[in-house]
């Protein structure tokens, strides 16, 4: 049994944040979910995953975020307790259908999970979602711990099924992959069936429906603002002069300040949990009690404009301040550290910063860069293709692990903007330039959003190569299933889309099936589709070896090992594919067993065939 299906209830389980949330639903009566899979959010619908092979649970990995709002915004329609869960570039994709279902509501419980990435641990950018809350007027709320995850999602459930509007629940990395006791309640009992009761007048969007849902979302939203004013989560703590109001991860930090700086009688600390609509009554009484306030929040300065302008309504003039206090920054993630330093600065509290050790005598650590994985066919298909078309070619890329293509010697990614404009821009890009053009795009990214952009190359007939890299998953996220994967070894069952049944249909008349790792075939499509004149995709299709290997099937292959005798030292093996299983010992190549999966592609092209497979050696 899944441990979140534990009925133990009081029980305290260690948990990760997003372990906790997935719990949470679980404790609210959940029985629809939907995502698509997104650091830091990605351990949420894993969860739910494994959940619906044990249960009644409904889940399913939906081709883009957009697809699963929709769908789970017609599971809510119908009456279900549904969750769907995306990073916050994710929010972007659906913010299209977000806006409207803003205005429809809800009958049950609708609670989307948007995770925000300050730092950029695994995104493209560290956009503030708190501005998603103010475009549609949905309530957000905004958890501190593992346990308010938790709590905070069952919460969001029923305000959700009170206000029949969805409900944001807004976290950060370091609360989605933080540990934490948390004290387990009772499981409700799932509702899986139910009667959808039709209402086109209030359901069908058209102008004249629309204009009038606009004026009940608003009446909503002044009965959400009356809920935030009286939130459990909206607290002030203490009676002190010096105000700080804060929210989300760094609550903590500002909690751990004041103590270690001995303040916590002169200071008054606003907990926002319930962050919009803001509570506007309550932030006034909160500006009216203290003499000064620094606002502690990651990203942009949401809740520190929003005082500024309730001050100026009620005729305040206490200082208010937060960006640009010591290192607070619209810039990456705080620290404990930095917020002690910033709180100390601004009321001038006498502090003495830790002292750091001495480290002059260790020496530096190496750097350890991001890198495609040993035997990666992602290097074998870059490999291939940079021989054949040469380094002058523009090749955009897309999100995922094949990304790592920008690093040297690869170098082979010269845009990335977001999920499919890999496709996108090479149309444009092959209308502006005379440059050949070669794009790449992984097998989950493809389904996301890069079909709608080939049916567009094909249409205006563009003139490029695309690049699809299937690996058979949706590896970068950790390995989740996507329509082009086969999920039996997963002990799931679903129907499977044929990648090149679905380019062909885009009406694509130049299309290779290649094995990347068999290099000489793979380049000499590579050849012929840059001969093409028109559009050409080559499908490089191999496991990831680490997806392979955990469901057992990964071809067991001897690792490889240098011969000496044989070897000229050329260096193209580190040269022009750089695999970590290499290194250089002495200023001659040498291969790490350990991490050598026998992939051969090495062996392919060494122009001496100086690597040869361990059984051969002697």
């Amino acid at each position: 049994m899944h441990k979140l299906l534990s009925e133990e209830t009081g029980k305290e389980m260690l948990l990760l944040g997003n372990e906790a949330i997935a719990r949470g639903a679980l404790e609210a009566g959940l029985s629809f979910a939907t995502c698509y899979p997104g650091t830091p959010s990605s351990e949420i619908p894993e969860q739910f995953f494994n959940i619906s092979r044990e249960t009644d649970l409904y889940f399913e990995y939906s081709t883009n975020e957009k697809v699963a709002m929709e769908v789970g915004a017609s599971a809510a329609i119908s009456g279900l307790r549904t969750m769907v869960t995306l990073k916050h570039v994710g929010l972007n994709v659906a913010a299209d259908p977000l806006m409207t279902l803003a205005y429809t509501g809800v009958k049950g419980g609708l609670v989307i999970v948007n995770a925000d990435d300050p730092s950029l641990f695994s995104s493209q950018n560290e956009q503030d979602n708190r501005y998603y809350a103010r475009l549609s007027s949905l309530p957000m709320l905004e958890p501190t711990s593992v346990q308010e995850m938790k709590d905070m999602t069952i919460a969001a459930f029923d305000l959700s099924e009170e206000l029949q509007l969805p409900v944001v629940i807004r976290t950060t990395t370091r609360l989605n992959h933080i540990r934490g006791a948390v004290r387990l309640g009772e499981l409700k009992p799932v509702k899986t069936k139910t009667h959808f009761e039709k209402n086109p007048f209030h359901f069908v969007c058209v102008p004249a429906v629309s204009r009038n849902l606009h004026k009940l979302l608003l009446e909503k939203y002044d009965q959400a603002t009356e809920k935030s004013e009286t939130w459990p989560e909206n607290r002030i703590i203490g009676d002190g002069k010096w105000g700080i109001v804060t929210n989300g991860v760094s609550f903590n930090y500002v909690s751990d300040a004041v103590k270690d700086l001995g303040i916590s009688e002169k200071v008054s600390i606003f907990k926002v949990g319930f962050s919009w609509p803001l509570p506007g009554k309550l932030y006034t009484q909160f500006l009216k009690s203290v003499e000064k306030v620094l606002v502690v929040e990651e990203l942009e300065p949401v809740m520190e404009t929003d005082l500024k302008a309730l001050a100026q309504e009620e005729g305040l003039t206490l200082p208010i301040r937060g960006k640009g206090v010591g290192r607070l920054s619209r810039l990456y993630e705080y620290d404990p550290g930095m917020v002690r330093e910033a709180i100390a600065g601004y009321f001038q509290v006498d502090y003495t910063p830790a002292i750091i050790p001495d480290l002059s005598d260790i020496p530096t650590l190496p750097g350890r860069p991001p890198n495609l994985c040993a035997g990666c066919p992602h290097r074998a298909t870059y490999y291939a293709v940079k021989e054949v078309y040469g380094p002058d070619a523009i090749n955009p890329t897309d999100i995922g692990c094949y990304t790592l293509g920008l690093l040297p010697p690869i170098s082979m990614a010269d845009l990335v903007i977001c999920m499919g404009s890999s496709v996108s821009t090479s149309c444009g890009f092959s209308q502006a330039t005379e440059q050949k053009v070669v794009s790449f795009i992984g097998d989950s990214t493809f389904f996301h959003s890069g079909v709608t952009g080939l049916i567009n190359a094909v249409h205006n007939n563009h003139k490029f190569t695309l690049v699809i890299l299937d690996n058979g998953t949706t590896a970068m996220t950790g390995h989740q299933p996507h329509p082009g994967v086969d999920t039996k070894p997963m002990g799931v069952e679903l129907t499977r889309i044929s990648i090149e049944d679905l380019v062909r249909g885009c009406g694509v008349k130049d299309v290779h099936v290649v094995q990347p790792l068999k290099v000489k075939k793979t380049m000499d499509a590579v050849r012929a589709a840059m001969e093409y004149d028109g559009l050409s995709v080559i499908i490089s299709r191999e496991f990831c070896p680490l997806f392979a290997k955990a469901t057992g099937q990964l071809k067991k292959s001897r690792p490889f090992y240098i011969n000496r005798d044989k070897c000229r030292n050329h260096r193209d093996c580190i040269d022009k594919i750089a695999c970590p299983a290499m290194l250089l010992d002495d200023g001659r190549v040498e291969i790490d067993n350990n991490l050598c999966i026998g992939c051969a592609l090495c062996a392919q092209i060494c122009p001496e065939n100086a690597i040869l497979p361990v059984k051969s050696a002697g």
